[in-house]
């Protein structure tokens, strides 16, 4: 039962989400909406944040478990920024609610494990220590996180396939010259 519930606080709020910002939402809104007592939606959920956070890690769960899908890295961010792209209504109802600050920590979390296996796994074979591993992950980090931020900027009208594998000869590039 209780998983019954989180999923319908979850999916009213990816309703909500479709129709206005997130900082329009209250947990009052999404109490009445699921017919839910305010202790039912504090025993799933600490906060609307938490919420959040929560349908932000499913999703992103949902790309890392299809892995195997895909022929590689390269492939699964192009599928998951075709999926950004198709929800764009509720990416920027989330984007433009929350500060930069956050924004940019969430890419950053959600990037970087599979930011380090592409690294690793690109200098696999190559003399390469674990701290020049993680500077060279940080480096392609942050390309990422400014390439991420200008797609939203830009309206989500760069052509995706086209500019994911620009950004991977870039970050091959990146990673070649960082491990020698």
């Amino acid at each position: 039962m209780a998983q019954f519930t989180q999923k319908a606080i979850i999916g009213t709020f990816i309703e909500l989400l479709e129709k206005k910002p997130f900082d329009k939402i209250t947990v009052s809104e999404i109490i009445k909406k699921c017919e839910i007592s305010t202790n039912t939606f504090y025993y799933h959920f600490q906060d609307i944040y938490e919420l959040l956070d929560t349908c932000l890690e499913i999703e992103k769960n949902r790309f890392i478990k299809n892995t195997d899908k895909y022929k590689n890295q390269r492939e699964m961010i192009k599928a998951m920024l075709h999926d950004i792209k198709d929800n764009k209504k509720i990416v920027y109802h989330i984007c433009d609610s929350l500060s930069r600050d956050r924004l940019e920590r969430y890419i950053f979390e959600s990037s970087d494990e599979s930011i380090y296996n592409y690294v690793k796994e690109k200098t696999s074979g190559k003399n390469v220590s674990e701290e020049r591993l993680n500077d060279i992950t940080d480096m392609c980090r942050y390309v990422f996180l400014g390439f991420f931020l200008k797609y939203l900027w830009s309206q989500m009208s760069f052509d995706i396939d086209e500019t994911i594998d620009r950004l991977s000869i870039l970050f091959d590039r990146l990673i070649d010259c960082g491990s020698d």
